[in-house]
């Protein structure tokens, strides 16, 4: 059957609106991609699985007398989009300082390309269904799930004893656990710059902005970050 525009106009609606929605939590977060971006993944999707549909129609209506033969490969633009949108998730991943960023920008790009291809087919339950579970767990997992990873946090300071002793302070009252550290010394014009790499454990009532936070109002402490494993 073919496919009317009131159908067509429902399903890339529907496409938009539902990406929107994904883009939105992206764009709130200041991540790459935002509400524009999704929302076209999402209805590029749709419109090549509306193409594919169609080609699957046209194949046999214009060779009835082969329709138990001719069959449309329903699934060849489809493979196409899967793969192609790699390399747009790909551009929205960035490796600063040896942290990762944008992973999950660009699951969430791959993912409205599988709700776009769902809504194109016509597939709504499929569509809205898995647009609801990517909705919760962009938006709840991180609140009902937490996990505090290790990371090592790198510290640029002067004055070694001193400085060292106040780190060491401030892990033993905030009961952060430091499980390996690595130790540097630079010479520079200025004097000695020590770099300390400490491997962190935090306890679940802090975070890391709060810990480079109050580290770095030391008057002694040049540089802080927190680093990927």
């Amino acid at each position: 059957m073919a496919v009317t525009l009131y159908e067509i106009v429902l399903r890339l609606t529907l496409a938009v609106l539902i990406a929107s929605v994904i883009g939105y939590d992206r764009e709130h977060k200041n991540r790459p991609a935002g509400i524009k971006t999704h929302a076209l993944v999402c209805a590029g999707a749709c419109i090549i699985a509306l193409i594919q549909e169609k080609i699957g129609y046209d194949a046999i209506i214009h060779q009835p007398k082969l329709a138990g033969i001719v069959r449309a490969d329903e699934a060849r633009l489809i493979a196409q989009v899967v793969s192609g949108i790699g390399f747009l998730g790909a551009g929205t991943i960035l490796v600063q300082h040896r942290t990762v960023l944008g992973l999950t920008t660009a699951a969430s790009l791959w993912a409205v390309a599988g709700i776009g291809l769902a809504i194109g087919m016509g597939d709504y339950t499929i569509g809205i269904t898995g647009a609801i579970f990517v909705v919760l767990v962009l938006v709840f997992s991180k609140r009902l799930i937490q996990v505090h990873a290790m990371k090592k946090l790198e510290i640029q300071y002067k004055h070694k004893v001193e400085t060292k002793e106040f780190i060491q302070n401030y892990f033993e009252k905030h009961h952060i656990t430091v499980t390996n550290v690595n130790f540097k010394v630079t010479q520079k014009p200025e004097g000695l710059i020590y770099v300390n790499i400490y491997d962190i454990e935090i306890p679940h009532s802090m975070n890391y902005a709060d810990i480079i936070e109050d580290i770095s109002m030391n008057k002694n402490i040049m540089r802080i970050q927190m680093v990927s494993i």
